[in-house]
Parts: structure tokens; sequence; C-alpha cells
């Protein structure tokens, strides 16, 4: 893909530090997802992750975000991944919380765990194996589109080889990220809406423009201490918090670009779908303007460079053939795309519109 190549071309801007810390090597930004009823059957999620830099020590980040209650995980496990559910069982290591295997998480809250010494290699799967028991959970902390083929199994298997008695989702249930202890001390944010959270890509192949990102920066050795940490967020706005597509990029900027382990550097995108929506607005829901997508993405750039993160302003990308397309909204396209290229607000510009734009053959 040409948005790819030239997004990539970044990687030389980055630089590396030699310390060991803790660095974040996957992410997923979190959503509330309402349940029809409440979880009333123990439930084994076991959960398959494509890290971006490798590490010898490792702890997880799980989450009740959005949920409206606590919740309570009753053993969990990361391992190494063999092929769909299977799990190397020489690399189980059990997670623990402040040395319990048992963790109550209170509503809103996010918990690391414990570490534990796995050696992970750079752009491997890993997998988390949650055990959730029987409790009134009204509200789950998910991100809806993996894109990647997990698994839900009755009861506590967590430490099973291979589920043979499991249903297949294409979601992440509790988990919000993973964070390697290594000479990797930085990694880069890519904050966006579906395009970044892998719209078009195939599902289990790992082809989101972050993953590849993540490749092309484990190629060069240079640059192979960087961890890539996806927050795109499928429906996401700018501006505008949404019950079906999750908070504004503005409202979760601190927990999902400012907060994550190591982060350095964040690559914004974002804005198409304010543009898209100046077809239905309302009185909650008020069209989007050049100037107020400007002021949105002046605002990431000064919160995030405030504390020390370098940031990258990507142009929008062209939508002649999307279901939202106007003229309109192409006015305000064009209007914020050329404040991207020359506004002082950002470290670089990345420029993805030019990269992708359709250029009709020659005859």
């Amino acid at each position: 893909m040409l948005i790819c190549v030239y997004a990539l071309s970044i990687s030389g801007a980055f630089a590396s530090s030699s310390a060991r810390a803790w660095v974040g090597t996957w992410a997923a930004a979190p959503e509330g997802e309402r349940n029809a009823t409440t979880i009333s059957t123990a439930t084994t999620y076991r959960q398959i992750i494509h890290i971006s830099v490798g590490g010898s020590t490792v702890r997880v980040i799980l989450t009740n975000e959005f949920g409206a209650q606590p919740l309570t995980i009753g053993a969990a496990n990361i391992a190494l991944r063999t092929k769909d559910s299977t799990i190397d069982p020489s690399s189980i290591r059990a997670l623990t919380f402040g040395g319990q295997s048992l963790v109550t998480m209170p509503p809103g809250s996010m918990m690391l765990s414990d570490p534990v010494d796995v050696k992970l290699k750079p752009l491997s799967d890993v997998v988390v194996s949650l055990f959730v028991p029987a409790q009134p959970i009204f509200q789950s902390t998910v991100h809806s589109y993996a894109l990647q083929t997990n698994y839900k199994s009755p009861g506590n298997v967590v430490n099973t080889e291979t589920l043979t008695a499991a249903s297949t989702t294409g979601e992440y249930f509790f988990l919000r990220g993973i964070d390697v202890m290594s000479d990797a001390l930085s990694a880069v944010v890519t904050l966006g809406d579906s395009i970044t959270d892998g719209a078009a890509s195939e599902k289990d192949m790992n082809g989101r423009w972050p993953n590849v990102l993540a490749a092309r920066l484990q190629a060069d050795p240079a640059r192979s201490r960087i961890g890539v940490l996806n927050a795109g967020l499928n429906g996401n706005r700018l501006l505008h918090n949404d019950d079906e597509f999750g908070d504004s990029a503005l409202k979760r900027l601190d927990r999902d670009v400012l907060t994550p382990a190591g982060a350095k550097y964040l690559i914004v995108l974002e804005g198409i779908n304010d543009i898209g929506h100046i077809l239905k607005p309302s009185v909650d829901d008020p069209p989007a303007t050049a100037q107020s997508i400007i002021l949105a993405l002046q605002q990431i750039a000064a919160r995030a460079r405030s504390q020390g993160i370098e940031v990258f302003g990507a142009t929008i990308l062209p939508y002649e053939d999307c279901k939202y397309a106007s003229a309109e909204g192409e006015k305000i396209r064009q209007s914020v795309n050329e404040w991207i290229r020359s506004s002082k607000d950002f470290d670089a510009v990345i420029d993805f519109d030019k990269a992708v734009r359709w250029i009709p053959h020659r005859l």
C-alpha cells in the first residue's frame, strides 16, 4: 500500500536510547460495550496479540475503564502462541497483581500485572488468557474492531494447551496493552479512526498500517528498539463522543496517548469522520468546520508536546467514493490539509493524502 510506504519514510526521524525501562509493545484503545445480560457463565477469554518490539520481562495491562461495576479476574496468564488457540505449555507464565492471582478492578480503572520473565521475540504472536467468573457485568470494556480471531471457552481453562470447546470472537475483552522491559526506550503511538484501526486490511494478517510501520522499524537496526502502539478506534472523531464509536480523540488523548509506557512519538491521523458527519448535523452534534478541526489538532499537538512527545501531523486521505462525501466536506478537507502542511504546531508532517491520491492513467 502506498500509504504504508510513504508513512514509513518517517522512520529516519526516530531516535532511541540504551538504558533499560518499560516500553509498550502492543495496545488496543478501549471502548464500552453494553451487555444484554450479565456475565452469567464463567468464561476464559483467550486473546491473540501481535507485538512490535521484543523483551524478556513482560507486564500486561487489564482494563475496566468503561465498566459500571467491579470486574473480577479469577486467573490470567501469558504464553507464546503456536497456532490458532494453541499455546506452548512451556512458555505459560501466570499473571498476578500484587502477588495475587485473583484481582477485582473498580469501575473506571486499569491494572498492571506483576512483571514476569518470558522471552518475546519482535513481531511475534503472544496469547493472554483471562478467566472471568460469572458476575453482574452490564458493560464490558472491549476493543470491538480487533481484526483478530480470539476465543471464548466455558470455565477456567487458562492453562489448557488447546481450547476444544471454544467459540470465536472478533473483539478484545478487558485487555488494554502489553509492556516489555528492555533497552527499547521509546514507542510511537498512532492515534486515529478506522483507517488506523485496520479498515480494509485482512483479518488475522496484521496488515494495519501501524503493523507495517512496526515491521519497517524492526528491519532497521538503528530503529528496531521502537515500539508501535495502535490507538486507532473504528468510527472515531476528533470532536464528538459517540455511544457506538467511543470517546472523541480529544477526550481519550490522556489515557490512549500520553500515559502508555515509553511514548515518545505521536502520529495523528484524524478528522475524516468529523467531516463526513456534516451531512447529518443535530443540536447535540453540530457540523464540524475547518476551524474546529484545526483547533482540535492544535490541542492534541500542544498537549502531547507538553509531555515531551514529538508529534507528526498526517494529512486527511481522499474520500470522494465514501458514502458521506460532499463538496462542502471536500473543501473542509483541503483547508485542513493545507494547514497541516504549513503548520508550525507539528514537529513533522506525513502527507498521507499525497501518498494515496488517485491519479488517472493516460491512454
